[in-house]
């Protein structure tokens, strides 16, 4: 068989048509059995994620084959997403180090970091950003990159995932980001910030038992949360207002939850953000709403 295989091109097609044959399922980072394949191929040759085409009909040697091969077998037959199996995931432009200790970078929020998180700031002065679940650190370090006159906070509960975000900064070498180790807001008594970034766990439990097999291989931790997907989503929403500036914004990721969100706080006008593929279930809402509607918040969040 693999003497029939030559080419670059022939082993990206070989992987894309065994994976849909495999029935794999795409979401961590790409969402397609093509770029999948290429992804492994193009990291078991040691080239560029962005190599040009015209290197696709460059013949591989035998070990280089073998090696190509071995990922594609991993891919299918321990169901390992392929980022966890490079070990590099790219989000809003910079690649980040990947591995189970935190989930695969894939969060939308990556379009947002990217334009400045405008019109959504509507020019506010931002000194002090918080990104709270920040897992293995790419919302953090991407906002500090793009931002180098920002500091950054990075909290996450997970040991294992804020000693890969630490790797991450290294990697980056961003100088701007600290990381804290917190419950959500539990041991950030006193810490007030302009912008408040969160993609908190938002999987309601019927999902998380439903996930395909590829989501074993993430910590549950940062999936699982509760009935609706809103257990941490509503804390956030109680306890950000203490810890934003007068004119603060929080930025909230939800996903598949904003309906159930949006049901049980009818009163809130949450932000829900357009994306270049639609709306994603992330949310911008100013620090004077959550004030405002802080009793009924507190009685959703406090009974769950």
């Amino acid at each position: 068989m693999s003497a029939e295989l030559r080419t670059i091109i022939d082993f990206i097609r070989f992987g894309a048509t065994r994976f849909g044959a495999a029935g794999l399922t795409f979401g961590h980072s790409y969402d397609n059995a093509l770029d999948e394949a290429t992804q492994l191929v193009l990291h078991a040759l040691h080239l560029p994620h962005d190599l040009g085409p015209a290197y696709g009909q460059a013949r591989l040697v035998a070990d280089e084959k073998a090696a190509v091969l071995a990922l594609f077998d991993r891919r299918i037959d321990e169901r390992i997403p392929a980022c966890y199996l490079t070990g590099e995931a790219w989000f809003a432009g910079l690649s980040f180090k990947a591995d189970p200790r935190a989930l695969v970078p894939r969060s939308p929020i990556a379009e947002l970091i990217e334009a400045g998180f405008e019109p959504w700031l509507g020019n506010r002065p931002v000194e002090r950003v918080l990104d709270l679940c920040t897992g293995g650190g790419c919302i953090a370090i991407a906002t500090a990159h793009y931002n180098p006159h920002w500091q950054v906070d990075a909290v996450d509960l997970s040991d294992d995932a804020l000693s890969l975000a630490r790797e991450n900064i290294k990697r980056l070498d961003v100088d701007n980001v600290r990381l804290l180790k917190s419950n959500l807001f539990e041991a950030l008594d006193g810490q007030v910030y302009d912008l408040i970034v969160s993609n908190p766990p938002y999987v309601t439990h019927a999902e998380t038992d439903a996930l395909p097999p590829e989501y074993a291989h993430e910590p549950e931790l940062g999936l699982r949360a509760g009935d609706d997907g809103l257990d941490l989503a509503l804390r956030i929403l109680r306890d950000a207002p203490a810890h934003l500036s007068p004119v603060g914004l929080l930025v909230c990721e939800v996903g598949e939850s904003e309906k159930a969100l949006a049901e049980l706080l009818p009163e809130l006008d949450f932000a829900w953000v357009e994306f270049k593929v639609g709306q994603m279930g992330i949310f911008a809402i100013d620090r004077d709403q959550l004030v405002e509607h802080h009793a009924r918040i507190k009685s959703l969040a406090d009974a769950r």
